[in-house]
């Protein structure tokens, strides 16, 4: 179940992103909300395949 929701905030979040790129096409925007994305995504793998003791 928290696989899941964490993958349902990602997707919210991709989409809500998504949005607003489409909506504001400005390069430096597109810059950091990739950074964003990566930073978010990065994290959420580290946090799925953490080893549970």
């Amino acid at each position: 179940m928290q696989k899941f929701l964490g993958i349902f905030a990602f997707a919210v979040l991709l989409g809500f992103l998504g949005i607003l790129v489409i909506h504001v096409p400005r390069l430096d925007l597109i810059a950091v909300i990739s950074i964003t994305v990566l930073l978010a995504g990065w994290d959420m793998v580290l946090t799925f395949c953490e080893k549970k003791d």
